[in-house]
């Protein structure tokens, strides 16, 4: 049974940087994708970023690009996304996803991530700016 795990989230201000982080249990990383979407109150949810585990390979949405960077520790098979420079619209929960290869044709890889089309979602954690 696959698990996804997010921490790290908080309170900080205008400027700040924050790292969340991300585990997937049960995942086989080497053929998988992972993601990260937010979603603030009364808004739908947004892709933010997206990281080919094997590779590294990665895309943003135009919202964090520059801003915002999404690497992997095969290692510790963990995700982070570093975020510089928040806004108060960063403030959201933050939710990580992770799909596998096995789930399908293009499955392993950041192909239409932004659609959402991941099977394995996290419970969030919540990012919240303040200036």
């Amino acid at each position: 049974q696959v698990q996804v795990i997010e921490t790290g989230g908080g309170s900080v201000q205008v400027g700040d940087s924050l790292r969340i982080s991300c585990t997937a249990s049960g995942l086989t990383f080497n053929d998988g994708a992972m993601g990260w979407f937010r979603q603030a109150p009364g808004k739908e949810r947004e892709g933010g970023a997206c990281i080919r585990f094997k590779f590294g390979t990665t895309d943003y949405s135009d919202s964090v690009k520059g801003r915002f960077t999404i690497y992997r520790d095969t290692t510790t098979n963990t995700v982070y996304l570093q975020m510089t420079g928040l806004q108060p619209e960063d403030t959201a929960k933050y939710y990580c996803a992770a799909r596998s290869g096995k789930d399908g044709p293009g499955q392993g890889s950041c192909i239409d991530w932004t659609r959402g089309r991941f099977g394995y979602w996290g419970q969030g954690t919540q990012v919240t700016v303040s200036s």
